[in-house]
């Protein structure tokens, strides 16, 4: 079976969408823990920061894993995007210069053309002129 654009595509969002489910848990989980972190009872503590507890400092290392992970396939997308957009522009910009030097190149033809028909016109009169001045003398 071969794999059509729109089925890359479709695979790609679906890893997108898949990326940005993990990341959307992973936060949930992230504040699940903080906010139940921070209701336990700390004794012995008046007014200090609880102590970072190991799961979650390890939640939050998977979150910015996460985010860390979705951003960078976002950055090189752009990246690469950045990169086709530019190398279309130089395509156009070059292909622009050519079309520009073939319609200047038609103009000047255009005009050879023109001084030839004219130059050949006024030749064709002048030797009607001259043989209807033939014929009448």
């Amino acid at each position: 079976m071969i794999a059509t654009p729109d089925k890359i595509e479709n695979a790609e969002v679906d890893g997108n969408l898949a990326a940005v489910s993990e990341v959307e848990a992973g936060i949930r989980d992230f504040v699940r823990n903080d906010v139940a972190y921070l209701r336990r009872p700390t004794p012995g503590l008046l007014g200090g920061e609880p102590p970072i507890d190991a799961s979650a400092e390890a939640t939050v290392n998977n979150v910015n894993s996460l985010i860390q992970r979705v951003a960078g396939t976002s950055l090189t997308e752009i990246e690469n995007l950045v990169s086709e957009l530019e190398a279309l522009r130089d395509l156009l910009h070059s292909e622009g210069q050519r079309v520009q030097r073939e319609i200047s190149g038609y103009a000047q033809l255009s005009q050879a053309a023109m001084k030839s028909t004219r130059m050949i016109a006024d030749n064709v009169a002048q030797w009607k002129r001259t043989a209807d001045n033939l014929r009448h003398d």
